[in-house]
């Protein structure tokens, strides 16, 4: 089994894709999945038996009547951690994120689920990142603060603000609500810093866009 530690030798260059637009899956992170369409059941089903791998990656649209649509080039790869099969034809999963990857070239396979040869070399996700001092928390929860009063979002605020900046970064970079290429800058950001650095930018655009004028507050 592929673990966070191992080495980019050990991670498979066959991977299934699970497209959906609007989420993403960040290393170390942890996503839930509602599993009912019938070839992605097929999908976890084959993926349990195998290395309990699956690719989520982005759709460049929205129309959902496209079975099968165009995808973002980079996408997160998770291992199944649970599994429930609710009796009622669907799975519910959880995707504990390893590692990010480029899609290479698509496979013409016999599967009713897309599958893809993975390119691993750009990102280093396997290795452990010091989490960096430099981010500005004060200005990101600001603007998180601000976004959630416009949206008219309730969260544990306090919760949020004393978690540590990986975990701060990359749990409000995979749940804040936005469209299918500020989620993917999100993912493809080379580093916490980074990523905190695009976090605060769109979070604050959001706030500009939806009209508001009132400067950012903290709960």
């Amino acid at each position: 089994m592929v673990s966070p530690a191992a080495a980019i030798s050990q991670l498979p260059i066959k991977i299934p894709i699970f497209p959906l637009t609007g989420v993403i899956l960040i290393p170390g992170s942890n996503l839930p999945l509602n599993i009912f369409e019938p070839r992605y059941l097929q999908m976890i089903r084959d993926a349990v038996t195998s290395d309990g791998l699956i690719g989520m990656v982005q759709p460049k649209s929205s129309d959902n009547n496209d079975a099968e649509p165009e995808v973002y080039s980079v996408g997160g790869v998770g291992k199944i951690d649970d599994l429930v099969d609710t009796g009622d034809n669907r799975f519910t999963i959880r995707l504990r994120g390893v590692a990010r990857f480029e899609i290479a070239s698509e496979l013409s396979t016999t599967t009713p689920y897309r599958q893809i040869h993975a390119d691993w070399s750009r990102y280093n996700d396997l290795h452990a990142e010091n989490t960096p001092d430099s981010i500005d928390r004060r200005t990101l929860l600001a603007a998180l603060s601000n976004y959630l009063d416009v949206r008219g979002l309730d969260a544990d605020f306090d919760t949020i603000a004393d978690a540590p900046n990986d975990i701060l970064v990359n749990s409000l970079s995979m749940i804040i609500p936005m469209g299918a290429p500020e989620k993917q800058a999100l993912l493809e950001a080379a580093s916490i810093d980074k990523r905190a650095a695009t976090l605060e930018t769109l979070l604050k655009m959001s706030v500009i866009e939806s009209g508001a004028t009132e400067p950012p507050q903290f709960h």
